[in-house]
């Protein structure tokens, strides 16, 4: 490697070690093409390693025997060397996936360290649940414990890569798992600083904690299919995720699937203008789209139609795309030239399909961007509920606007789709808005508001958005196992449920 980037390799057993080919791929930044870093390409024999570490400190380490007090102590204490160097994390977060300056240092560290420290709260939570008494056929006394599952490969994509390793990380750990984290090829370098700054702490035993980057072709297949790996986590697309489904499903590996997305947002005849506009635009466009709940279907009744829609154009030409370090800038780069070609291939799709361009994005011709990803916003207008860019996920910044005449009518579109990740409801009457999202089919329906994401509250899909939940104690169970015990208390054998039924008689 000629130039002067950082070089960062595999975490294993609490060690980094090169890759077993010493191969490395660079990391760019997609404002510019830059080469931020160079970053180890793991291959199965690498990624057999990072599995067989995790299994045996899990089987044989501490962590899972570790008092759940105890393992909150050092939860809490990673949290707070990571607080200490959040800066760094930020830099990385934006310079390597693109995101506004403003976005990485107010939203996505210091909102993936709450989540952080909320699971580490999480982990004293008591591992015993009582089971209602039973005195049917003897009295006996049952109760369930929660478990940790085992060993977790955990799969991150590309647009929130530190919030991401944080939801999948953070419960895994906190339930007494251990990990293989395995980040997006695009961005992992702020998965890789936190990964440093966790080591540099020695809180965790070897093996707890383990990261692996390469291809995800190559070390996807090797953790869903591996029987030594006991659950698989993935975020991501859903063509994606049916074949990590099929993968796990080898080994009947539990999985927790978090996958596309393509959510209505309904403005209702009596919501409030300026706050639905703008949260609208918040609810497309915040990091370009590229959000799986991302709320890229507006629904907008015919009767505030003209009044809405001039006021949300005006309002989206004022959106800034500029580079990310700048602080005026609402919006950066996409992550890559194959993601900016497949937005721009969608909105010739919209164009073909006979939807109109009141908004149409271009390349910007700064010459400041011409290295860069960079795209202006697309509102697509008189468009169907059946065309392509109002049914498939574009993850980019395109919004298909759709008139209704009824609400009835608005919320039959809005659940027809493959996808039920999302939604928004918008209007000045709360139980009328309660009223609409109950008969939404969505994991999430925020009312007067989006992308609000509560580390206590679950997020995740119905259909074909994802299977499980993350955050909250939904997300901490999908890390454990149930198990039941009974413990008969009667203490005589005639008492015994099976007496009569198969045991030979026995004379007294």
């Amino acid at each position: 490697m000629s130039d002067t980037a950082p070089v960062w390799n595999l975490y294993i057993n609490g060690q980094w070690r090169a890759p077993r080919h010493e191969q490395h791929d660079p990391a760019y930044d997609p404002s510019n093409g830059t080469v931020l870093a160079h970053v180890a390409r793991a291959d199965v024999e690498d990624t057999r390693a990072a599995i067989q570490a995790a299994r045996a400190a899990f089987d044989c380490g501490p962590w899972a025997t570790m008092s759940p007090g105890e393992r909150s102590r050092i939860l809490h204490k990673l949290v707070d060397a990571l607080e200490e160097r959040q800066a760094e994390i930020a830099d990385l977060e934006m310079m390597n996936g693109g995101c506004t300056w403003r976005k990485a240092n107010l939203m996505d560290i210091p909102v993936g360290l709450l989540h952080f420290r909320h699971f580490a709260k999480l982990a004293t939570a008591e591992p015993l649940e009582p089971v209602p008494q039973i005195t049917f056929p003897t009295l006996s006394y049952n109760f369930v414990r929660r478990e940790p599952i085992g060993v977790c490969g955990q799969i991150i994509p590309w647009n929130f890569p530190f919030l991401m390793a944080v939801w999948k990380m953070a419960p895994a750990l906190a339930a007494g798992n251990c990990v293989i984290l395995k980040p997006a090829s695009y961005t992992p370098l702020s998965a890789l600083k936190m990964m440093e700054i966790i080591h540099e702490t020695g809180l965790l035993p070897p093996g707890v904690l383990n990261l692996i980057t390469g291809p995800g072709g190559v070390v996807g297949p090797e953790l869903c299919t591996s029987p030594l790996v006991d659950k698989i986590a993935f975020t991501g697309s859903t063509e994606v995720g049916r074949q990590v489904m099929i993968q796990a499903a080898s080994t009947i590996k539990k999985v927790t699937l978090e996958l596309g997305g393509k959510s209505p947002n309904i403005i209702l005849d009596d919501a409030e203008l300026d706050i639905a506009i703008d949260g609208s635009l918040w609810a497309t466009f915040m990091h370009n789209g590229q959000a799986c709940e991302s709320g890229t279907r507006l629904f907008v009744p015919d009767s505030l139609y003209d009044k809405f829609m001039d006021r949300l154009l005006d309002r989206a030409s004022k959106i800034k795309v500029g580079l990310p370090g700048d602080g005026a800038t609402d919006l950066g780069p996409l992550i890559s030239a194959g993601q900016l070609k497949s937005v721009e291939n969608y909105i010739q799709i919209g164009l073909d399909e006979g939807a109109t361009p009141a908004l149409l994005g271009h390349r910007p011709t700064d010459p400041e961007l011409a290295n860069g990803h960079f795209l202006t916003p697309t509102i697509f207008t008189d468009v169907r509920n059946d065309m392509r860019i109002a049914q498939e996920e574009i993850f980019g910044p395109v919004l298909a606007v759709i008139k209704y005449d009824s609400l009835e009518d608005a919320i039959k579109q809005a659940n027809d789709t493959i996808y039920g990740l999302a939604a928004g409801v918008w209007s000045a009457n709360l139980e009328r808005a309660v009223s609409v999202a109950n008969k939404l089919r969505a994991g999430t329906v925020w009312i007067n508001d989006y992308h609000l994401i509560n580390a206590e509250a679950p997020f995740g899909g119905y259909k074909q958005s994802g299977i499980g939940r993350e955050l909250g104690t939904w997300g901490l169970h999908e890390y454990t196992e149930i198990k039941h015990i009974h413990a008969d208390l009667s203490r005589t054998r005639q008492a015994r449920f099976w007496y009569d039924i198969l045991v030979p008689t026995i004379e007294e």
